[in-house]
């Protein structure tokens, strides 16, 4: 596992050569919250890295529910008994292993790895606009029909789940990079994907962090150019 901060977030990558797993630790000013839990292996290091950087983990935070972005839920949850877990409302059908879609959503099959046996249920339910501690909660559909990105209003940092990558070069969510094209394979909708990048463009971060990449810094300039890339590759389809 690879440890990156930026102002108060660290990045815990695992496997960042080769296939990398993201997940992120928020620094609260008497905690951490949790942004995913990355694989079900993933549960030892993050404990140890929250217990290193000497503060608890209170709360956790799923950007949606796809396989590698709750593995280590359940471990987590039996070891923090006090832990509050927060998913994004529309995600709760799809955890429940309902891939149903509802009315208004483009009809398109819902992808991706959906763990099946998972104990874990959410404390919270989050709609778009919610505020957890600093994290202000975006509804950024596309990925999956739920997916939510997070933007500390503190520093403008944006945790943005898989609505890009950076491995294999920045990229909206759907776009393949044949260099690491597993998150557009597990994309349920590019239109929607695009129109989210593009919400996330106006908040203007100053960081992005994402689930599958490296952390970007400034990165405005290369998401408005992913997002001309993206609509260019639709067009062409």
């Amino acid at each position: 596992m690879r440890i990156v901060k930026e102002n108060r977030l660290y990045q815990l990558s695992f496997m960042p050569n080769i296939f990398p797993v993201n997940c992120y630790l928020v620094e609260e000013e008497d905690s951490f919250t949790l942004i995913d839990t990355a694989l079900s292996y993933s549960k030892k290091s993050i404990m140890k890295t929250a217990r290193e950087l000497g503060k608890p983990i209170k709360k956790i935070i799923l950007t949606h529910v796809h396989s590698d972005h709750v593995g280590a839920l359940d471990g987590l949850k039996d070891e923090l008994k006090n832990v509050e877990v927060f998913l994004p409302k529309r995600e709760l059908k799809i955890l429940n292993g309902d891939l149903s879609l509802e009315n208004g959503e483009p009809i398109m099959p819902i992808k991706g790895g959906i763990p099946k046996n998972l104990k874990t249920k959410p404390d919270t339910l989050l709609i778009d606009g919610d505020q957890i501690g600093s994290l202000l909660a975006i509804h950024t559909p596309g990925h999956t029909p739920g997916m939510m990105s997070f933007l500390d209003v503190r520093n403008n940092n944006l945790i943005a789940g898989d609505a890009f990558q950076t491995k294999g070069g920045l990229a909206v969510a759907g776009r393949v990079q044949w260099s690491f094209p597993f998150p557009a394979f597990a994309t349920w909708n590019k239109e929607e994907a695009i129109q989210s990048a593009e919400r996330l463009v106006s908040y203007q971060p100053s960081i992005l962090a994402v689930g599958h990449g490296n952390i970007a810094i400034k990165p405005v300039r290369e998401m408005k150019r992913a997002i001309d890339k993206a609509k260019d590759s639709l067009r062409r389809a």
